[in-house]
């Protein structure tokens, strides 16, 4: 389970001194225990590793926007200290898909859905996530889509 991972990488980097991913661990571990809480009272996903690929994958989306707008800003240092929380959190990450499998995942489902147009794209969109969902960045995905379609 990834949960486990995290709590043995926590345990190597503090006995390694790395205050750096020590801390980044600390902060998916809470951002984790913060979804565990939520989904309590709303609709969990099926699984405990689906769970948590969605807590990472949502941080590291969360820091790539912020070092976005930190190199828009003219603020090169904390860019690179959200490029580091990025480097600890995607190592938790199942690999990615490339553009070529998504481009291959997004016409197999394309011909189970007989998708024709944009009509269709919520559809597909859908069927993606539910098939491809840890392996894929869904905003990188529907562009994708979108080309598939038109």
């Amino acid at each position: 389970m990834i949960r486990d991972t995290i709590k043995d990488a926590l345990v190597t980097a503090m006995k390694g001194g790395d205050k750096e991913t020590t801390a980044t661990i600390r902060l998916i571990q809470s951002a984790i225990k913060n979804r565990d809480i939520e989904a309590r009272t709303g609709k969990a996903p099926g699984s405990d590793d689906a769970l948590v690929v969605e807590v990472l994958q949502k941080m590291v989306k969360q820091r790539r926007e912020s070092i976005d707008m930190y190199e828009k800003g003219n603020r090169p240092e904390l860019a690179a200290a959200e490029a580091r929380e990025v480097g600890v959190i995607e190592r938790f990450l199942p690999a990615q898909m490339d553009d070529a499998q998504t481009a291959a995942a997004i016409e197999a489902i394309k011909a189970d859905l007989n998708a024709a147009g944009m009509k269709d794209m919520g559809r597909v969109m859908a069927e993606l996530k539910s098939r491809h969902g840890s392996e894929l960045d869904m905003s990188k995905a529907s562009a994708a889509v979108k080309a598939a379609l038109s």
